[in-house]
């Protein structure tokens, strides 16, 4: 009899584990055992923005979900967008636990380069007026690096939740909160190796008709850092699991097939 696979669900920026609540349901339809969590000042975790003074305080939920596996586990890790750092940093200490990481049109980090040059290259696919009502916010004065970001209702309208239902949208102008911008710590050379980062199987599923993680984007960070394999779902825009939520159970299936 075959074993269950393992999913564990990591959001992007300003979202929570709400925003699985279609794919989870799907995903334990399919026979699979599935984990979505708060990051930290995220969905209904308790800490407030400013208790979250590292990527480290952010990720740390993910940390503690993986650290309390049994060691014989080994689990699908998917991150979405912002996501696909904080899954990457989980590649990094806990290599042995995941059988594939996925990244759903999300940043994929290389091992030559600090993370942040990823944000970087975003930024020269994203013309600013593209931004709408989003916000950034520096503490520590225009000439340091932002601390925290929000979206605003017209960029959720506008580019993040196209493709989407009208409930889904709502649900998000509900829901978002701001989330922290780590900068200074994405800039540092050696937060990940090929020893355990580089010895994870990688998935890149990329989205069509995405508007915030642009196609070009999207198929600059698979030559930047070229996973096992890339699955593609048509017209889903950046909230695939909104967009599309059975196409992507089913992506997520076939590389539970493939990778075991």
């Amino acid at each position: 009899m075959e074993t269950k696979k393992h999913f564990i669900l990591v959001h992007g920026s300003c979202h929570g584990a709400w925003c699985w609540y279609k794919a989870v349901p799907l995903l334990k339809l399919a026979g699979h055992n599935v984990t979505a969590l708060d990051l930290g000042s995220c969905g209904v975790n308790p800490k407030q923005l400013d208790e979250v003074s590292s990527i480290y305080d952010y990720v740390q939920p993910l940390m503690e979900v993986m650290a309390s596996l049994p060691p014989d586990e080994k689990i699908f890790l998917v991150g979405h967008s912002l996501g696909g750092f904080c899954i990457s940093l989980a590649m990094e200490k806990f290599p042995e636990k995941i059988l594939v990481a996925v990244f759903v049109t999300a940043y994929m980090p290389d091992c030559r380069n600090p993370p942040a040059t990823l944000l970087e290259e975003f930024f020269r696919w994203t013309p600013v007026d593209s931004l709408y009502d989003c916000q950034v916010h520096f503490s520590q004065g225009p000439n340091k690096p932002p601390i925290s970001s929000s979206f605003g209702p017209q960029y959720l309208t506008n580019m993040l939740y196209l493709q989407c239902p009208a409930e889904d949208l709502e649900l998000g102008k509900l829901l978002v909160r701001p989330t922290g911008v780590f900068v200074d710590e994405l800039g540092k050379d050696s937060l990940l190796t090929e020893a355990k980062f580089g010895s994870v199987s990688r998935v890149f599923l990329l989205c069509e008709g995405d508007v915030v993680m642009k196609e070009g984007f999207q198929k600059w960070l698979i030559a930047n850092s070229p996973p096992e394999e890339v699955k593609v779902i048509s017209e889903a825009a950046h909230m695939v699991m909104f967009s599309k939520p059975k196409d992507f159970r089913q992506c997520l299936q076939d590389i539970a097939e493939k990778y075991n």
